[in-house]
């Protein structure tokens, strides 16, 4: 559906008349296109009716269910999902607009998708912050995994570590955490009798295996929080602390994913930053988010992986 005929769809959704006048000059189109995108709705079999008057105009049908909006199973999840990330955002109104925009979505998908839809929002809690270069996740393997926690059926999947190695698991999946644009499965895993975080782009052959458990008390209350604590003590490639001439509070706010334990108040005007990754770019990144004066404590690899960043995205703005 053209995203022209979308919006004509939300408008038609928000008021109760419209005049076909008003319809043009919101839409930027003429009155005569406003007509041939209500036969196509009305094709649609969306309950579009006219209204009588001086003008005359267009009315959404009372009491008569939406049909289905027109995407298939992915597109439905991803555009959800999308829409959930963005209502967690910083930026100022993204997140109410987010929220009424999958409010509509949700009133048109048919029903097995809203359930997919739902038990991806019962699943997931998330830790706000996006990554640009963040790696793609699968659609369908997280309405799977989603689906899983909320029928507390256990899977099985090849997991790829950090450092490239692989290995099968076999867990019970408790919940899904989303933290800078990354996708974390929270899981039992039955062959370490432990839990353990899992980064669903590293996760292949994923399977479900019919057989449903009793769910374990979670590892903590709050997943998200329970998440951001493991990244934040995990061992990274590149890895410093900075001292930072601000508050923790405003520093805090700077940061793309303030993640508990990061930051440590020293003063009213001084805190202490710990900064860690597999990427040297993202730590530049988290560095230059500071934005207030900085001393540096890192071994003399990283401090060298520095200069070259730096010394390079020097040469790139020249």
């Amino acid at each position: 559906m053209p995203s022209r005929m979308l919006r004509l769809l939300s408008l038609l959704q928000s008021r109760r008349d419209w005049s076909g006048a008003e319809l043009a000059e919101r839409l930027d189109v003429t009155e005569r296109t406003v007509r041939r995108d209500v036969d196509r709705l009305r094709e649609l079999g969306y309950p579009v009716t006219g209204t009588r008057g001086a003008v005359g105009g267009y009315r959404m049908g009372a009491g008569t269910a939406l049909p289905p909006l027109l995407l298939d199973d992915d597109e439905a999840v991803a555009a959800a999902v999308a829409l959930r990330t963005a209502a967690s955002s910083r930026v100022s109104g993204i997140g109410e607009i987010a929220l009424r925009a999958l409010a509509k979505l949700e009133q048109v998908l048919p029903k097995r998708l809203r359930q997919q839809v739902a038990a991806l929002a019962d699943a997931t809690t998330a830790v706000t912050g996006v990554r640009t270069d963040a790696p793609d996740t699968d659609p369908e393997l997280l309405t799977v995994v989603a689906a899983a926690c909320r029928d507390h059926e256990s899977v099985t999947f090849e997991h790829r570590a950090r450092d490239g190695a692989a290995t099968s698991r076999r867990v019970e999946p408790q919940g899904l955490v989303t933290v800078r644009g990354l996708w974390y499965l929270v899981a039992f895993d039955l062959a370490r009798e432990d839990w353990r975080t899992f980064r669903l782009d590293r996760v292949h052959g994923l399977a479900t295996t019919r057989r449903r458990f009793t769910p374990r008390p979670p590892p903590a209350p709050d997943l998200a929080e329970y998440v951001a604590r493991s990244l934040a003590s995990a061992p990274y490639r590149y890895a410093l602390t900075a001292t930072v001439q601000a508050s923790a509070e405003s520093v805090s706010g700077r940061l793309l994913a303030p993640l508990p334990g990061r930051i440590e108040r020293l003063g009213d005007d001084l805190c202490r930053v710990h900064l860690g990754s597999d990427r040297i770019d993202t730590v530049v990144q988290d560095l230059v988010a500071l934005d207030a004066p900085y001393t540096v404590d890192c071994s003399e690899a990283v401090a060298e992986q520095l200069r070259a960043t730096a010394n390079r995205l020097t040469e790139g703005l020249r």
